[in-house]
């Protein structure tokens, strides 16, 4: 099993446990649950932060700055159907944002829908995600970390 994989499937496990959080910061400070993107930091890192519950901001720099759990977020981005909207990070140079991808698709209804992913649809998501992890180990040149 992948580390990526691996991360996932404890996202998963998290959402499942505390609830899908879709809502403003990226832990619901009332009931606990979490945000796609938060669930796989806290995977990653095997903690959560404070600023999850009141710094959307400060949330986001502490999400960006985990290697493994952004690779677990772009594993994820890469699954689903949509793709990432880019934010320019200077003039003429947009990059992919991948959190805002992953946050906004569990919470948005989609083009031709007609509600948000439900929160097993969400870990169905995770778990599909973390197979494609393990199955890219076994392609050369693809290994997930």
């Amino acid at each position: 099993m992948s580390r990526t994989a691996e991360i996932l499937r404890t996202a998963a496990h998290h959402i499942n446990a505390v609830g899908l959080n879709t809502g403003t910061q990226f832990v619901d400070p009332g009931t606990r649950a979490i945000d796609v993107a938060a669930a796989i930091y806290v995977a990653a890192e095997r903690s959560c932060p404070n600023e999850f519950h009141e710094d959307e901001a400060a949330s986001l720099a502490i999400i960006s700055a985990s290697a493994s759990a952004m690779t677990a977020i772009r594993a994820l981005s890469a699954s689903l159907d949509t793709d990432p909207c880019v934010t320019e990070i200077a003039p003429g140079h947009d990059v992919p944002d991948y959190i805002e991808h992953v946050s906004n698709w569990a919470a948005t209804v989609p083009v031709f829908g007609d509600r948000p992913p439900t929160t097993s649809e969400v870990i169905g998501a995770l778990l599909r995600a973390a197979s494609l992890a393990d199955a890219a180990q076994h392609v050369p040149h693809q290994r997930a970390a």
